[in-house]
């Protein structure tokens, strides 16, 4: 059984300097060993930690096969990787940053459909009037899969998308949408408006452990000293 606790941080980017800094507050400095470009750090004061810097949805992973034993990332993904999140492993703190909303939003145009019974209303005929079933863009597919079935609806085809979701409506290969948004502006900018009863997650950054990471006395010790110190 390792010796060593590993502490999956994202790799770059925003949340890769907002969990720095969070750490930093709580007196926990983060620095890389070896090359400065490499992706394998310590936590200055806490012996037997390894830092492994890596992406946010690979972190997710990481947590689910207990690659690591913590881990800083979103609830969104690791909830779209995990349907037993909640028994795969534990939210230990929210960090008050990464905030993002996954929400279904519709064409503004659609001005009869403000909620999700409104969405399951006119699937019957959205699809005699168009042939086909309404089409939902989305990079959280098991989310939406969940989420519709929770509210009944059955009717409509994921179309997995790998790049801008919001945009897919005004280019004709989706017919609404399953995202995150924070202020909702980018939203509205391309004629897209969240249903009243469509927020699926209220998610931000959260420093989450993993129960099937092979967890020993000294790396429970070390978890222990590094959640006390974020007040966990």
């Amino acid at each position: 059984m390792s010796e060593r606790l590993i502490f999956a941080v994202p790799s770059k980017g925003r949340l890769m300097e907002q969990t720095a800094e969070a750490l930093s507050k709580a007196g926990l400095v983060l620095r890389k060993t070896g090359d400065e470009r490499g992706y394998r750090g310590e936590v200055a004061g806490i012996e037997n930690v390894e830092v492994a810097y890596i992406s946010s949805s690979e972190i997710a992973w990481y947590l689910k096969i207990g690659r690591a034993h913590l881990g800083v990332t979103g609830e969104d993904l690791v909830r779209e990787q995990m349907p037993d999140a909640d028994q795969r492993v534990r939210f230990l703190k929210p960090l008050g940053f990464g905030f993002a909303d996954v929400v279904v939003a519709v064409p503004a145009s659609w001005l009869d459909v403000r909620s999700m019974s409104d969405l399951d209303q006119i699937s019957g005929s959205f699809r005699r009037e168009h042939g086909r079933a309404m089409r939902v863009a989305t990079k959280y597919m098991n989310l939406t899969r969940r989420f519709f079935a929770s509210k009944g609806i059955a009717d409509y085809r994921i179309v997995e998308s790998l790049g801008a979701t919001e945009g897919t409506p005004l280019a004709g290969t989706a017919d609404l949408i399953v995202d995150i948004t924070t202020t909702g502006s980018t939203l509205k900018a391309n004629g897209l408006r969240i249903l009243e009863d469509g927020v699926i997650l209220k998610s931000e950054a959260n420093l989450i452990a993993s129960n099937g990471a092979p967890w020993s006395d000294a790396t429970r010790r070390a978890a222990e000293r590094l959640v006390s110190a974020l007040g966990g």
